[in-house]
């Protein structure tokens, strides 16, 4: 939907993983065995992964200030138990988190969060404000102010319904 470049970093995982469903028309990439490749997910779990990318996207909405948009399990909740250790790199000495083990979904949203937190752009990565899309985009304006995921598609609908209210 969005025309903007992806998400800085780990973040591109979650925007990713937000925007395997379509709002608008229901189609979900996780049906189908290309969608869930993309994560590495059998079909016993996509459950789990729909969890967390509704989870997600309520989190995103939050970042751009609106309520979520529907009830959802709080993403504190889900990742809590997301395996992460802590990766130094011999060369410069940097360190990171990263998953553990077999580097499961959450773990790796996980440490994409944390690594967002650290470059202080998780706040950034929103969901669209339009009730019939919320599709995760990465919000570069200067002042972090951004609506819609596309100016050309949703913020020109949420204009011109704002001009038909006013003129009836």
């Amino acid at each position: 939907m969005s025309e903007r470049s992806p998400a800085p970093g780990g973040l591109d995982l979650v925007e990713t993983l937000v925007n395997t469903l379509d709002v608008e028309t229901g189609a979900d990439s996780l049906d189908t065995p290309q969608g869930r490749a993309r994560f590495g997910l059998t079909e016993d779990d996509v459950p789990g992964a729909r969890e967390l990318r509704e989870s997600l996207r309520a989190t995103l909405l939050a970042h751009a200030g609106h309520p979520p948009h529907r009830v959802v399990t709080p993403l504190g909740e889900l990742l809590a138990g997301a395996p992460l250790v802590v990766t130094v790199d011999a060369a410069d000495g940097s360190a990171a988190l990263a998953p553990a083990g077999d580097g499961s979904l959450p773990a790796r949203v996980a440490a994409a969060v944390a690594e967002a937190l650290v470059a202080g752009t998780w706040t950034r990565l929103k969901a669209c404000e339009a009730a019939d899309c919320h599709w995760a985009y990465y919000d570069r304006s200067p002042a972090g102010r951004g609506r819609w995921c596309s100016m050309r598609v949703c913020g020109a609908r949420a204009k011109m319904r704002r001009y038909r209210a006013k003129e009836a």
